[in-house]
């Protein structure tokens, strides 16, 4: 049983069955991921770390995720994607449940990298699941939504984060937070999975016609590196991520030292600007799906166009607004800074063999953590530790603008790679199929 004819791999109501577990899962990771960053303040006070230390807390798990993201998403590619997940989802908020346990700074380090393993293959497993069971034509604008749980879930966990720490102590923050992955994610062992691809290319055989081809190791890695709109798509995400993740960790800690705030009103104020995201996500991927009908390279030139504009908005807060003003302008900028996302990670399944969905997408992973995700909070916090938090935030429009170029020049490419990419008909797992025939009918 392959996709119906609206393009959907199984029933229409079980796709958004599993998307709905999907979004509470990366609510429920980012949650996990940044509910330290509203605890710098209270963990300051009682270990005495520095704002270097404190970005360190945030890029710990995103060096877990980056050296484990690529050989997690080759199992889910090649073994269970429900399982995988499911797994992933339990490691992860128990590590985090593990954080509100530890007595010093190393120790709760170490815990916060545990969680950057749990989370290191749910993205690109996640991105390959949707892939896979909703319609091409479909795919930006719902990843859209899906990408639109992170600002949520980042600015819930802010938030709760400073409340719950102010009112019962930051221990307390990591054992709220923790629970809700741990259902969710046993819920998911038990969501249907499709047949694992086959990695074989077609091929010219002669006098026979075309034939299939296994893949070897090399011809993988060079179809990857002679995807030109992948490589600059991937290298323009950690542009991006730099921003937002350096953003998501100290625009709080920003707020409340210029003008004086409690923590929990900034990291409220901040978390509302990352919230606003919920909008920009959605949005960017209805808009690039969109604009797609009318022209090829619609994904790729969408998101060079939101990084530009992502650009001038932070410029223009950082280098010359104040109070409300400047608040404005960063909830604008909390809509524009995440619109390229469901567009570039469209690019990313869109371009690449249907058997190596969750590989590609743990490369984006892989590459907007090491130049991005790990580096923002460090450099910001070095920086800010060197001259002061208002010149540290003022390098991120710069990130925005180098991803925006590079955008551009890949869409040169993006039509040429998408025709190359080989045509696979998914199916589920016969185990599964039995138990879904009569819904996919309907």
């Amino acid at each position: 049983m392959g996709h119906d004819a609206n393009g959907y791999l199984v029933s229409k109501k079980y796709s958004y069955y599993v998307f709905v577990l999907l979004f509470l899962l990366y609510l429920f990771n980012y949650m996990d991921r940044m509910v330290v960053v509203s605890l710098f303040p209270f963990l300051g006070r009682e270990w005495g770390i520095s704002d270097t230390q404190s970005g360190l807390l945030v890029s710990a798990a995103y060096w877990a995720i980056l050296i484990f993201a690529l050989p997690f998403s080759v199992l889910i590619d090649r073994g269970s994607r429900s399982k995988g997940i499911a797994i992933m989802a339990i490691v992860w908020s128990a590590a985090t449940a593990v954080c509100g346990f530890t007595k010093s700074f190393a120790q709760l380090f170490a815990a916060r990298a545990v969680v950057g393993i749990g989370e290191s293959g749910f993205a690109p497993g996640g991105t390959a699941v949707i892939s896979a069971l909703f319609p091409e034509k479909k795919r930006a604008a719902v990843m859209g939504v899906w990408n639109a749980s992170i600002p949520l879930g980042s600015a819930l966990g802010i938030a709760i984060g400073a409340m719950v720490a102010e009112h019962f102590g930051w221990r307390y923050a990591f054992w709220l937070v923790a629970l809700p992955g741990i259902i969710v994610g046993i819920m998911f062992w038990h969501t249907k999975d499709y047949q694992t691809v086959k990695l074989t290319k077609t091929v010219d055989g002669g006098a026979g016609g075309e034939i299939k081809k296994k893949m070897g190791m090399g011809e993988i890695v060079g179809d990857f590196m002679r995807t030109r709109s992948l490589v600059l798509t991937y290298l323009a995400f950690a542009g991006n991520t730099f921003v937002t993740t350096s953003l998501m960790s100290w625009l709080p800690t920003y707020l409340q030292r210029t003008y004086d705030l409690s923590m929990s009103r900034a990291g409220l104020m901040g978390g509302l600007v990352m919230m606003l995201a919920i909008v920009g996500a959605p949005l960017g991927g209805f808009l690039a799906d969109k604009w797609c009908v009318r022209r090829a390279d619609a994904r790729m030139m969408f998101c060079a166009a939101s990084s530009l504009v992502s650009a001038v908005i932070f410029f223009a807060a950082f280098a010359f607004a104040g109070g409300t003003s400047q608040y404005l302008l960063l909830l604008a900028g909390g809509i524009a800074v995440v619109a390229f996302v469901p567009a570039g990670a469209a690019v990313t399944q869109d371009v690449v063999h249907p058997g190596l969905r969750a590989v590609s997408y743990s490369i984006c992973v892989v590459t907007q953590h090491i130049l991005g995700s790990a580096l923002g909070p460090v450099v910001v916090g070095a920086v800010s530790d060197a001259y002061d938090i208002g010149t540290a935030m003022l390098i991120l429009p710069a990130f925005t603008l180098g991803a925006a170029l590079l955008f551009l020049a890949g869409s040169r490419f993006y039509i040429g790679d998408v025709s190359r990419e080989e045509k696979v008909e998914l199916k589920i797992k016969d185990s599964d199929a039995s138990g879904l025939k009569g819904a996919a009918q309907g």
